[in-house]
C-alpha cells in the first residue's frame, strides 16, 4: 500500500515528516539520524529518506562537519511568520473566556504595563453574587495573585526596585514583611506554577488566583486571573479552579511558542 494516502485521510508521508520536525524542534538542539529516528520512533533508514526530501525542501540543514541535523533556513522563516502573526492579546482574551465559561467565575487578562501588572480585559460569570474586576487597574507585587506571578518570573532587576518600594511602603501581612519572605513566597510560586492570594488580597473580602503566560522565548508575556468573594471561591490546589487556571495558561503559553521549562528571574 502506497504511504501517500490521499483525499480526506491526508497525506500520510507529510505526517511523517512533520513528526521528524516535532521530534527536532523538541530535541533543542541539533541532533544526529540515531537520536532523531529515536524521537520519531522509526528506523534510521527510515528518517534518512524524510530528511534528505526535508534537506532539499529547505527545512532540515545538515551540518558536513558533525553530519548533525539541525531546523533549516524555510523552518525558521516559518516558525518567525506564524509568531508575528500570532495576538498574544487576542488569543489571551479567548482564553478567559473560555475559562469564565468552564467554572463560572470571574476572570481576567493582565499585562505588564509601565511599572507592574495592569488588567486589560475581565469577563463576568452568570451568578448571583460576582467581583468585578475596573479595566486599566495596577496591581501591586506583592498583595495580587497576579503581581506575584509577574514577581516570580520577571527578570529581578525590574522586579527588585518595586518590591522594594513595596516592602517600605505597603500595608503588608507579617508573614511578608522581610525580603527573605518573599523570596520564599515567589520560589514556592514557582515550583506550584501558580499564585494565590489565600486571604492576603488587598482589597477585603477578595481572593484570587493566577498562572503565567509564557512566550516561545520561555519568558512571562501575561497572567490569567480568576477572582472571587473570600469564602465562596476554592482556590485550593488540587480544586477545580487552580487546575483549570493552569491548565488555560498552559494551553494558551504553547499557542505562544512556549517550550521546555519556563525561564528563571
Amino acid at each position: 500500500m502506497s504511504e501517500e494516502l490521499e483525499g480526506k485521510h491526508g497525506v500520510q508521508s507529510l505526517e511523517i515528516g512533520m513528526g521528524i520536525l516535532r521530534a527536532m524542534a523538541n530535541g533543542q538542539r541539533s541532533m544526529m539520524l540515531k537520536d532523531i529516528a529515536a524521537a520519531a520512533d522509526m528506523p534510521a533508514s527510515k528518517a534518512h529518506r524524510y530528511l534528505v526530501s526535508l534537506i532539499r525542501a529547505g527545512l532540515v540543514d545538515q551540518d558536513p562537519m558533525t553530519s548533525r541535523y539541525d531546523l533549516g533556513t524555510f523552518a525558521l522563516n516559518l516558525g518567525l511568520v506564524a509568531l508575528d502573526r500570532l495576538d498574544r492579546v487576542r488569543l489571551g482574551l479567548s482564553a478567559i473566556s473560555e475559562l469564565r465559561d468552564e467554572i463560572n467565575q470571574t476572570t481576567a487578562l493582565a499585562v505588564w504595563g509601565d511599572g507592574g501588572p495592569v488588567v486589560i480585559r475581565w469577563e463576568r460569570p452568570r451568578r448571583p453574587i460576582t467581583v468585578n474586576v475596573t479595566t486599566g487597574t495596577s496591581l501591586d507585587l506583592l498583595m495580587s495573585a497576579a503581581g506575584r506571578v509577574f514577581a516570580a518570573w520577571m527578570p529581578k532587576n525590574i522586579i527588585a526596585p518595586i518590591l522594594a518600594e513595596e516592602l517600605k511602603h505597603a500595608t503588608l501581612p507579617p508573614a511578608l514583611k522581610s525580603k527573605a519572605a518573599v523570596e520564599a513566597l515567589l520560589a514556592e510560586i514557582r515550583a506550584q506554577g501558580y499564585a494565590a492570594t489565600n486571604g492576603q488580597h488587598k482589597v477585603a473580602g477578595v481572593e484570587a488566583a493566577a498562572a503565567p503566560i509564557f512566550n516561545f522565548k520561555n519568558e512571562i508575556t501575561m497572567a490569567v486571573l480568576v477572582v472571587g468573594v473570600q469564602g465562596m471561591l476554592d482556590i485550593s490546589p488540587e480544586g477545580k479552579v487552580v487546575q483549570s487556571l493552569k491548565q488555560s495558561a498552559e494551553k494558551l503559553s504553547l499557542r505562544l511558542g512556549a517550550h521546555g521549562e519556563p525561564k528563571q528571574p
